[in-house]
């Protein structure tokens, strides 16, 4: 099975199959790794990230299209293999189009720039006076034509143009790019026709489920499958090895049941009799961690950035104004759990899933295998979500291993239970704000700690906690004009795996400065969105490279140069959302509130105004949000509106209910019913959102929506009740909320 190609045009999404090729069989011409051109006209593009709901199927073709002037209605999309001559294919951080949007308009100019050139070649006049439109290439003076198919024999005899040859459209002339069209993937989706990673099956496939270690680092001592081995349906017992601690992207271990369907697999799992020697984090408990980051953070840590003096000007504050803030540990709960299908026959290692990135699991498979990484093909499936769970290639080792020792194809299928029990989890993360206010009510010193696991604790032993450097992510790189800045990173050491999550350490950095910067204006007796732009203050932009940080930061994998940080741009999107959510409106009543807050993550600045209702309860809703987005160039409007309105989604369930919690090491949490998401009641009505215009070099859209949106709810929660949220999930904190003054 190659990839899984679609068909978009006029009656909607199809699957093609050998009828959609050239009609008299000649190989299709590749000017470009994502680009064919077919001699009946039919132009393939590749798209080499994976679709999990942000439109990225849709969007970069798209840009490719509109460069080539393709008839969007003969273009068809295939999903790339794991190939590393497409670049880097990990769908994460927020990187397709801001890392790949200059690539994807040269695919696209280069096969135009080939497709006139043969043109002109066969009507013997210059290039100068030919051009594409709309999947022909014209004749300017004489209004000759020629579709493209028609010119790709021509063409595959030509040079390649040189890069500086090539020119990209202008705004006015785009057809796609900053407009937007239906997702490809939209009515297959919503027909159920759509492929996931539990839809593939092979001949003879096997379906596996397994038992894992209760705690992260514990090991097999004993297995008693006698049991498991009588339920009808299961076929073989087999036993997975333990990666030593920290494991990285290895599984994790354990006992797998093969079984001829799922049900039986997980009788059968359910029928083991399992021991477990103790590992080092047996003894793991959520209440007394978070007591020791608690204290971690009211101590001094590593330095990230310094401005100033914080501690002469904190001393001599006219006023003095502390907070912490704490959130728990988060699991990623995509819809679709972990899954995926190996094949491993002769020397070959066929694999389908829901990865977001085939590239690493082609290695660490070939890694734990110990097989040459070429003979690994990784098949990507669409995501039913991921959030950065599904970076992670643990699931598809599984898949792998067992295929072959049972000498067959083999399905491997997580539960919910098992992806909140031994998942990689979002760090739980503690911070201590300090910061002084003058007679007028500005901020002249800020003091922020964070102490939270490291990712790269999963990947490397004895690493104490954070680094400095980790505060770019939200922490470090404020877009306010305070001229004593310390932000501090104090340890603290990871006991269960720590992995990325949509938005990462941005979510708690923002959490934590938002509810922080409201604090501050009702200690200065200010409106909190007439305080907040007094603190981004002047038009400014600073390279943290350069100045302020003990070392050179990171800035999400872009340089300062193009992407300094940019306080007027901060300001305009929080004008703007002032403007449009009616904050200078009539105020609500009491049980209503709005809040506000703006964070820079992901090279992208987003402001939130957020609107809930606290009913007497606690229950708290949220009819309306309005946000305001300056990520640059923006390709596709609809998509980025979207990821806008699922981080507010995700950020309501972040703030308001979820938590994965630890108990003698083990996760207490096990399905929906205790680790709560966002239901239909809570949702908003209305979520507006607002697109800065702008052709500047393009910032992130998938992440940046979640951090502004904790620290507005949390603020709103606080204008409707006077309750002042520090710790989540909001929880019963809002318990008897009237009655307080």
């Amino acid at each position: 099975m190659g990839g899984v190609l679609l068909a978009v045009g006029a009656s909607g999404v199809r699957r093609l199959g050998a009828a959609d090729l050239s009609t008299d069989g000649a190989a299709p011409f590749e000017p470009h790794v994502y680009v064919r051109i077919g001699e009946d006209g039919v132009v393939t593009i590749v798209c080499h990230r994976s679709e999990m709901g942000q439109g990225i199927r849709t969007t970069m073709p798209m840009i490719i299209a509109d460069e080539m002037e393709a008839d969007w209605a003969m273009c068809r999309v295939e999903q790339a293999l794991g190939d590393d001559k497409y670049g880097s294919q990990n769908t994460d951080g927020s990187t397709s189009v801001r890392d790949f949007l200059t690539r994807y308009r040269e695919a696209g100019a280069t096969a135009r720039a080939l497709l006139e050139d043969a043109a002109a070649k066969e009507w013997g006049v210059p290039s100068g006076e030919v051009a594409a439109s709309n999947g022909q290439v014209v004749h300017t003076a004489s209004g000759r034509r020629k579709p493209f198919g028609a010119l790709v024999t021509t063409a595959r005899a030509l040079p390649m143009p040189p890069k500086e040859r090539l020119h990209f459209k202008a705004p006015a002339e785009r057809r796609y790019e900053g407009k937007g069209i239906a997702s490809i993937d939209l009515l297959p989706m919503t027909t159920g026709t759509a492929v996931y990673g539990a839809d593939v099956s092979l001949p003879g496939m096997k379906v596996a489920v397994i038992a894992r270690p209760p705690v992260w680092g514990d090991t097999l001592l004993t297995v008693d499958d006698s049991l498991a081995l009588k339920v009808p349906g299961v076929e073989r017992i087999v036993r997975i090895p333990e990666t030593p601690l920290p494991g990285a992207f290895l599984p994790l271990g354990g006992v797998a049941v093969i079984a001829k369907n799922s049900w039986a697999a997980m009788k059968g799992r359910d029928a083991l009799r399992l021991t477990w020697k103790k590992g080092p984090n047996a003894t793991y408990d959520s209440r007394a961690y978070k007591a020791s980051l608690m204290n971690a953070v009211r101590a001094p840590g590593k330095a990230g950035r310094t401005n100033g003096n914080v501690s002469t000007a904190l001393a001599s504050a006219g006023k003095r104004v502390v907070a912490e803030y704490y959130m728990p540990h988060l699991s990623h709960a995509q819809m679709e759990p972990m899954v995926a299908l190996a094949h491993v026959h002769d020397d070959a290692v066929d694999i389908w899933a829901p990865t977001q990135s085939p590239m690493d699991a082609r290695n660490t498979v070939a890694q734990f295998l110990g097989v040459n990484v070429m003979n690994v093909a990784v098949h990507v499936t669409l995501l039913g979500g991921g959030f950065g769970r599904k970076s992670k290639p643990d699931f598809i080792c599984e898949a792998a291993f067992l295929s072959r020792e049972v000498k067959a194809p083999v399905r491997v299928q997580w539960t919910r239970e098992d992806d909140l029990h031994n998942s990689y989890l979002h760090s739980v993360a503690a911070h201590r704000l300090e910061a002084a206010l003058d007679a007028n009510g500005t901020v002249s010193a800020w003091l922020h700690r964070s102490a939270y696991p490291a990712i790269g604790a999963t990947f490397a032993p004895n690493v104490p906690g954070a680094d400095p450097d980790e505060l770019t992510n939200g922490a470090s790189d404020i877009p306010f004009d305070i001229p004593n800045v310390q932000v501090e990173i104090c340890p603290a050491v990871a006991h269960t795996r720590i992995g990325w999550y949509r938005s990462v350490n941005a979510i708690h950095h923002g959490f934590a400065i938002g509810s922080f910067v409201d604090e501050l204006a009702h200690a200065a007796k200010k409106n909190s969105a007439d305080f907040l732009l007094t603190l981004i203050g002047r038009d400014r932009q600073v390279d943290l490279s350069k100045a302020g940080l003990v070392a050179p930061a990171s800035n999400y994998g872009a340089t300062w140069t193009d992407h300094p940080l940019d306080s007027a741009r901060a300001r305009r999107v929080v004008e703007l959302v002032i403007e449009k959510s009616g904050w200078r409106g009539a105020p609500l009543p009491r049980g209503k509130g709005r809040g506000i807050a703006v964070h820079r993550s992901f090279l992208s600045y987003v402001a939130m105004v957020v609107e809930v209702e606290v009913l007497p309860d606690g229950t708290v809703l949220v009819p309306k949000a309005t946000v305001a987005v300056d990520a640059g160039f923006i390709a596709n409007p609809d998509r980025a509106r979207s990821q806008m309105e699922g981080a507010l989604i995700m950020a309501m369930s972040n703030v308001l209910y979820s938590e994965v919690t630890f108990a003698e090491g083990k996760v207490v949490q096990s399905n929906f019913r205790d680790y709560n998401v966002t239901r239909m009641r809570a949702a908003p009505r209305t979520v507006d959102v607002h697109l800065v215009p702008s052709e500047g070099l393009p910032g992130g859209i998938g992440e940046p929506g979640v951090p502004p949106a904790g620290g507005a709810i949390a603020n709103a929660i606080f204008a409707a009740t006077g309750v002042r949220v520090r710790e989540l999930p909001v929880g019963k904190q809002l318990s008897g909320w009237q009655s307080r003054a």
